[in-house]
């Protein structure tokens, strides 16, 4: 029996083996993270945008040695710079050799550039020369360092990167050479055009006052303030220059007109440590990080994705561990050459990325409405992925249709767009319903005319003003109606509070409390152009304790300070009086939240010009309060300002060193317990 099931499960097995199966493109689990960064600005990881799929280690049976660019023709093919082999390697994209370029001629070539004519140009570090050769791999032309006094009579010529324009100038990227990007004409054999894409130094105002204050010798000795040099760079079809310059700041990536004029702003999220660029089909750019992450922008210089990573020595696909060269063919692969691993990785864009990229063509060629079905589709894959809500809400806004630019602009967080949005939405507003408002106001203003005829005729609202009259009269309403007296006229505001006893700690409390709400719904329910703070998150305990914190801490130094320099004012009357100072706050910030939500940038200025007219108001007041109160002169009262404010840093020194100190404590009273139990187990 046992025998037959045996031959019976045999046989079944065998069945199953001879079955035809489906084949499947298995890929491994990506071996890094991908990222974006939302409308706050904050990095958050995101779908994955490309996945590698293959490594090419050789071509042919050419191994790398010391591979330093990479470039892709039109026709798809690979051109690799050894420096090493001192040869360009082509091959195609499955790794296969189709020929060797620049043998017994090029010395130590660092970088190269493919026309569309596949005139191959290299720059060759070693030779100190740029070689031309033709597509057949023949030498056709070189050129040596530029003779011209405008290069610089001491200046050397050690040419790391090349690329070429449609009407064969050469931008030429030299070692040591920190005027800029070298321009040479093919004409006359080879003239010096100029320096293009020049860096700019930057001085901190440190430096600043050591240029001011030293003499011509002791600046001699500082160390020189020069232009970095421009890492690397590339040309598009439209004949701008992207160049990646390494502690450059937040301007480490440009992209230069013809003029040499930088189209992007500065940004935080360029690569820090750039080593190449590249252009996309979809006028999106490609940076490679010297770690091996790749940050891809749009045209405008806003970030889309950072992926990849520097490997932790396993050897995996993706990751690197020198990165050299940036390349992307015709089908949105990425290429990436490794000079370390000595190897070429190659990036696949998944369907997420295909969907974003499609939707960046049709919106840049102004298609909007066909841009639209892209973009649903990469918001239903992560609605979340705020630069695909304000595709969407700029799609809509052509469109005409405000409501839902309006709704996507408030998504993605775009100002700009929900600005321009809420303009068009505002106007038809008013168009519908200017007259009813007018004539509303109108009847309201004639609505007040009667009531007040009425009244002085048949006093028929004598009984409800005499309640208010009488509520008026209470001590703590008269206390807190006195600080619109104290806005006003602050001197003899701070007399009353000093000799008239107008305060009470009740009253100040009440003030405190009113302004710290204002504050909250400030932060929270200002207009969204004005709002900094993460729709529906809320964090009361922590805004409530912070105001209070710092109101408390303030009044306690001042009063100190006052105390031991012959102050006159008590604890009492400067806590009311700084409680005082709140009130152009309470009275004016409530109309400026209104204001903020019924404009756009083009009126932004008044909800500035109101905010600066309210701090300038309270200071101006919580000067002559500190003056009047304590009986000071005006330079008396600036040193007890400035005395204040040092004692607010002492004592900010003292709680944060007590706290750092307590920490260790909790920290090593964990550990010991920790350590205690570890050894009963």
């Amino acid at each position: 029996m046992k025998n037959r099931i045996r031959k019976l499960l045999i046989g079944v097995f065998t069945l199953l083996l001879a079955l035809p199966l489906p084949v499947a493109e298995v890929f491994a689990e990506v071996p890094y993270k991908t990222y974006m960064v939302d409308g706050y600005g904050r990095i958050l990881e995101t779908q994955t945008a490309y996945t590698p799929v293959q490594a090419i280690t050789r071509v042919g049976e050419v191994s790398f040695e010391t591979p330093r660019d990479l470039t892709i023709s039109k026709e798809g093919l690979l051109y690799i710079a050894d420096s090493s082999k001192k040869v360009i390697l082509v091959s195609d994209k499955e790794g296969n050799l189709i020929q060797t370029i620049g043998e017994g001629v090029l010395v130590s070539p660092t970088g190269v550039s493919v026309t569309k004519d596949n005139t191959i140009y290299v720059a060759d570090q070693g030779a100190q020369k740029i070689f031309v050769f033709n597509k057949k791999g023949k030498l056709i032309k070189e050129y040596g360092r530029p003779d011209s006094p405008i290069y610089g009579e001491k200046q050397s010529f050690k040419p790391t990167k090349i690329t070429v324009n449609n009407g064969g100038n050469m931008y030429v990227i030299c070692e040591g050479n920190t005027n800029g990007i070298v321009q040479i004409s093919p004409s006359n054999e080879g003239s010096f055009l100029g320096y293009f894409g020049t860096n700019y130094t930057f001085l901190n105002p440190l430096q600043m006052i050591q240029r001011i204050i030293l003499n011509d010798a002791q600046r001699a000795k500082l160390l020189g303030n020069i232009p970095s040099t421009p890492t690397n760079f590339c040309i598009d079809d439209n004949g701008l220059i992207y160049t990646v310059t390494q502690g450059n700041k937040s301007y480490t990536l440009k992209k230069l007109n013809i003029a040499g004029t930088n189209l992007l702003g500065e940004d935080d999220y360029y690569a820090d440590l750039p080593v190449a660029v590249t252009t996309g089909n979809y006028d999106n750019v490609f940076v490679a990080d010297n770690d091996g992450y790749v940050y891809e922008y749009n045209s405008e210089g806003e970030l889309l994705f950072v992926f990849g990573g520097r490997d932790d020595g396993r050897y995996r696909i993706g990751l690197c561990s020198k990165v050299e060269a940036i390349a992307v063919d015709e089908e949105d692969n990425i290429y990436l050459l490794d000079s370390d691993k000595r190897q070429i990785h190659i990036f696949r864009p998944t369907e997420f990325t295909d969907n974003l990229h499609n939707a960046l063509y049709l919106y840049s060629k102004g298609r909007y409405t066909k841009s639209k079905e892209p973009l649903t589709e990469v918001l239903t894959m992560n609605s979340l992925f705020d630069y695909a809500n304000k595709a969407m809400g700029r799609a809509y806004l052509q469109e005409e249709n405000y409501e839902e630019a309006l709704r996507y602009a408030r998504l993605s967080k775009d100002y700009d767009g929900y600005s321009d949005a809420f303009w068009e939405i505002r106007n038809l507003w008013l168009q519908e319903n200017l007259v009813t408002a007018f004539l509303l106001l109108v009847g309201i203003f004639v609505g007040i005319k009667i009531l007040r005829v009425i009244q002085r005729k048949y006093h028929v609202f004598q009984p409800v003003l005499s309640k208010v009259h009488q509520v008026g009269q209470i001590k703590l309403v008269t206390q807190v109606r006195y600080g619109t007296y104290f806005m006003k006229h602050p001197i003899d505001g701070c007399y009353g509070v000093r000799k008239e006893g107008k305060n009470s700690y009740l009253c100040a409390n009440l003030l405190l409390s009113a302004f710290v709400i204002i504050w909250i719904i400030n932060k929270y329910y200002c207009g969204f152009l004005f709002r900094t703070v993460v729709e529906g998150r809320y964090n009361l305990v922590s805004d409530i304790g912070g105001i209070l914190i710092v109101f408390f801490s303030i009044v306690i130094c001042n009063y100190l300070v006052v105390t031991i320099n012959e102050g006159e004012g008590s604890f009492r009357q400067v806590y009311c009086g700084f409680a005082y100072c709140f009130v152009p706050f309470l009275l004016l910030k409530p109309f400026v939240i209104i204001i903020s939500n019924v404009i756009t940038y083009n009126e932004q200025f008044i909800v500035k010009f109101l905010n600066l007219f309210i701090v300038a108001w309270m200071l101006v007041l919580l000067f002559v309060m500190i003056k009047e109160i304590n009986n000071y002169s005006v330079l008396q009262t600036i040193k007890i300002i400035l005395l204040t404010l040092f004692t607010l840093l002492i004592m900010a020194l003292v709680v944060f060193i007590i706290y750092m100190l307590f920490t260790q404590v909790i920290n090593f009273v964990v550990t010991l317990i920790r350590e205690v139990v570890y050894r009963f187990e």
